[in-house]
């Protein structure tokens, strides 16, 4: 799909910083998940991903070579993207711009991975779950999620 990797700056990621709504539940949650499993086939890539709402694990699906290795990946990023109710790839892009990381603000690393790759859900502003996905160079984990996105909010 991509002949050279995507590039996002700081500007590109803040036009869209997650999936804002005033309802959404599990049933969305797994169209959310139909819709991004249509975007990972139509583009050819191999990505794991996962929607979670709260504490709950809506949908996963792992194409590809993707797997069990994947795991710590998406939690990480989805982490990111609650904590600071914004893309995990425009965390990372803030911490550059920064020069520094999370790990050096105290954030453990098995926990918090500051890739791109996972977009927060939110309800009337406030973050109730994400879309993460992960397996390919991180930014074009973010770019399937935001397409994803894209795609389930014009339907």
């Amino acid at each position: 799909m991509f002949e050279e990797l995507p590039v996002f700056t700081i500007a590109d990621l803040e036009e869209l910083t997650g999936l804002d709504t005033d309802v959404f539940d599990n049933d969305h949650g797994v169209l959310l998940g139909v819709i991004a499993v249509g975007v990972i086939q139509d583009w050819n890539l191999n990505l794991a991903v996962q929607i979670v709402l709260g504490d709950e694990l809506v949908f996963r699906a792992n194409l590809g070579t993707t797997g069990s290795g994947n795991d710590p990946w998406l939690a990480g990023k989805a982490a990111v993207a609650t904590a600071f109710n914004e893309p995990s790839l425009l965390v990372k892009r803030r911490q550059e711009e920064a020069g520094t990381t999370l790990e050096e603000q105290g954030y453990d690393f098995e926990t918090y991975r500051a890739h791109g790759g996972s977009i927060p859900i939110r309800i009337d502003g406030l973050a109730v779950g994400t879309i993460t996905m992960s397996g390919e160079p991180d930014v074009v984990d973010h770019a399937a999620s935001a397409e994803a996105v894209r795609r389930y909010l014009a339907r």
